[in-house]
């Protein structure tokens, strides 16, 4: 089980949603990679508008539809951790914005291996 408390890290990769990686988008690359190199979290979040380097507004209203909306990816776990997974973000994010940020995490839980997928919290198992 991993528990993740106190001084962490906070990686956020901004790219573009049409952004790839061998023919697969980079935002997945990325969360797997992150997920093999052990590390405790990684969430892709969906921007509705936005820009970048280019200058060029990208957006998801419903009269200019932009089929390369801003996506940002956010990795958190210890500072070492994720120092050493950095140059796997330099090999993958030729063009786009990555940001460091100190941070605390008050609670982070795992699941446990031998806990049930339905059981929950406040919940007795028959």
């Amino acid at each position: 089980m991993t528990r993740l408390t106190g001084s962490a890290l906070r990686v956020t990769v901004y790219i573009g949603e049409n952004d790839t990686w061998h023919h697969k988008p980079l935002y997945a690359e990325i969360v797997h990679r992150a997920h093999a190199a052990g590390l405790a979290g990684a969430s892709v979040f969906r921007g509705i508008e936005g820009f970048g380097a280019s200058s060029r507004i990208h957006t998801s209203r419903l009269l200019s539809l932009s089929e390369d909306l801003p996506v940002a990816v956010v990795i958190v776990d210890t500072e070492a951790r994720v120092r050493e997974f950095l140059p796997q973000l330099d090999e993958l994010v030729t063009e786009g914005l990555v940001t460091l940020d100190d941070c605390e995490v008050i609670r982070y839980v795992g699941r446990d291996a031998n806990q049930n997928i339905g059981d929950t919290k406040g919940k007795k198992s028959l």
